[in-house]
Formats: structure tokens, C-alpha cells, sequence
């Protein structure tokens, strides 16, 4: 198997179908909306908790889901509300469980860190740093076991590259074929830590070689080539031709966690840099620059998106509170004692 970067196109092409296009933008600004309106929760005080977010990034859930199959699967991280949109988890259920309702996806009990809907492939979010990429890795088996050319991915973060786990999942993926896709998200930093500073390698993708796991680095605010390497690694991964790792050099708007302050570690012209490569703008310009959507049609798009997120608030302010009685629920499996 290669070791050298997987065969992609030089330039990432848009794609023809206005389907697919309308889509990418719908999901693009379900994000981000979806991700804003959280802050304006969070700062009015009606949302308590922990919240990463995810604004900046919606590119890469956006490129990847939207080369995935509904029963395909997805492991997410602390900062998942993007994978969990674009996956398709329902956003009204997502929203509840932020205010920790009981119509929430988790039943109000997993907060913005746990979010999960294994009727769409998402298998969770997690709080600890590359450890969803072993639950897809299981799932990854499962598949080829079953036969049934199912895809997983692993999403994590440039942090994650410092974590065991996920060179062990290399190895084992590497070993069996699976049909696993390693997507590292390197947004620069791992919490307040440069990413140069805590790595010796720029580029980390080129950390999986060893493993003979074939890699991409791809422009992670760039839509389209994000979707142009989701789509060569989930071929070959549903074709038997086993695990992909793409690294998308990405970049959050916000702190590491809400009331995070950025501007201790990094500077504002570095923030105006990727901020000026904005995906949303970028893909706008895009299909407009080739007559693809009309502006009146983005705009239609906007406001449907829009009331769907205003909708999920008023579904979760309306949610009831769950039973004090089922806090235990779901905790445990039920177990038998065989004598």
C-alpha cells in the first residue's frame, strides 16, 4: 500500500449537481447559525454547561457528511455540533439537549458533549480526546465483518495527535483493511497550545505513512476539496481498500470553550487571515462566480435555516425537565446472572 499522499484531484472541482450544492450550503449555515444562536444563549444566561464550538469549521463536517450514507458511521469529539448537523441529527432534539430537556437526544443527561443519534450513524460525541476514534474503529470491523460496505469515520483534533489511541487504531486499521477514515481537524491550537509548539511534524498526516495508511492534507476551509478527498477515501474504503487519514488545516472563530479568550495565545491579524478565507463566503463566491445558485436562492436557503433554529429553540423551551426518577436510566445495561 502507498505511503505517500493519496491521488486527488489538483484542484478541487465544484460539483454539477445543484442538488448537492444546495445541501453543502444548507448544512454550512445550519452550523453556523445553529452555533451562534447557542452564543446568544449562552450569553443571556439561559444555557449553562460547557460549549465548544464549532464556527470556522463547517467545511469539513459539511465535506465529509455530505459523502457518507445515512447508516454510514461518525465519532465525533468535544466539538461536535458540526458532525452531529451534518451527519443529520435533528437539531430541535440537539438544541433540547443543550437545555437539558428530555426530548433531547440523550435525554437531557449528555449535554453539548455527548451529543448522540445512532439512527443517522452518529455513535457520540466525547469529552476525552481521541477516544472516539477506537468506537470507530469497532465500528469500522463490524462493517467488514457484516459485510455490508458500511463506512466510519473518526473525526478528532490536531491534540488527539499526541494520544496513544490513535496510532493504535493506525496500526489496527492498517492491519485489517478497515473501512475507517481518520479525519484530523488541525485547527492550530489543542486548547491554548500551538500546534508547532506541541508536534514535530507540520504536517501531521504524513504521520500515518508508517502505518502504510494512505493520507491527504487538504484546505480545510475549502468545501470542495474537502468533499473531493472524502469522496476518493470513502470509495476506497467501501471497496475494500481500507483506511484513509485526511488531515484539513482548519480554524476555529471562537476560544477553545465558550468564555475561552483566544487572544491570549493568538493575534488578531492571525484571526483576520482565516477569517478572510471564511468557507461560507468562499463557497458563495464560488457558485455565484460559475452561475451555479442564485443569490435569491442562498438567501431563501438562509431564512428556511434560519426558523429551523429559532423553531428548535422554542421546541427546547417547551421540552419538559426529566423525571428525577430516571436518573439511573441508561446508565446501566441490563444484565442477566446466569447460575
Amino acid at each position: 500500500m502507498a505511503t505517500s499522499p493519496v491521488e486527488l484531484p489538483t484542484q478541487a472541482s465544484i460539483p454539477d449537481d445543484p442538488a448537492v450544492l444546495r445541501w453543502m450550503y444548507r448544512h454550512l449555515v445550519l452550523i453556523r447559525t445553529f452555533e451562534e444562536r447557542v452564543v446568544s444563549l449562552r450569553q443571556s444566561g439561559v444555557l449553562q454547561g460547557s460549549t465548544h464550538l464549532y464556527v470556522g469549521q463547517e467545511a469539513v463536517a459539511v465535506g465529509v457528511c455530505g459523502r457518507l450514507e445515512r447508516d454510514d458511521y461518525v465519532a465525533s469529539t468535544h466539538r461536535g455540533h458540526g458532525h452531529c448537523i451534518a451527519k443529520g441529527v435533528d437539531v430541535s432534539r440537539m438544541m433540547a439537549e443543550l437545555y437539558g430537556r428530555a426530548t433531547g437526544t440523550n435525554r437531557g443527561k449528555g449535554g453539548s458533549m455527548h451529543i448522540a443519534d445512532t439512527s443517522v450513524g452518529m455513535l457520540g460525541a466525547t469529552g476525552i480526546v481521541g477516544s472516539g476514534t477506537p468506537v470507530a474503529l469497532g465500528a469500522a470491523l463490524s462493517a467488514k465483518l457484516r459485510r455490508t460496505q458500511q463506512v466510519a469515520v473518526a473525526f478528532f483534533g490536531d491534540g488527539a495527535m499526541g494520544q496513544g489511541i490513535v496510532y493504535e487504531c493506525l496500526n489496527m486499521a492498517a492491519i485489517w483493511q478497515l473501512p475507517l477514515i481518520f479525519v484530523c481537524e488541525n485547527n492550530r491550537y489543542a486548547e491554548s497550545t500551538p500546534v508547532e509548539y506541541a508536534l514535530s511534524t507540520r504536517d501531521l498526516a504524513t504521520r500515518a505513512g508508517p502505518f502504510n495508511v494512505p493520507f491527504a492534507i487538504i484546505d480545510g476551509q475549502d468545501v470542495f476539496a474537502v468533499y473531493a478527498a472524502a469522496d476518493a477515501a470513502v470509495e476506497r474504503a467501501r471497496h475494500g481498500g481500507g483506511p484513509t487519514f485526511i488531515e484539513c488545516k482548519t480554524y476555529r472563530y471562537y476560544g477553545h470553550f465558550f468564555g475561552d479568550d483566544p487572544l491570549r495565545y493568538r493575534t488578531r491579524e492571525e484571526e483576520e487571515h482565516y477569517r478572510g478565507r471564511d468557507c461560507i463566503r468562499r463557497f458563495e463566491q464560488a457558485v455565484a462566480g460559475q452561475g451555479l445558485l442564485a443569490q435569491a436562492e442562498l438567501e431563501r436557503i438562509g431564512a428556511e435555516v434560519r426558523e429551523t433554529v429559532e423553531q428548535a429553540v422554542r421546541f427546547a423551551e417547551a421540552s419538559p425537565l426529566p423525571d428525577p426518577g430516571e436518573v439511573d436510566t441508561d446508565v446501566y445495561t441490563p444484565q442477566r446472572l446466569e447460575v
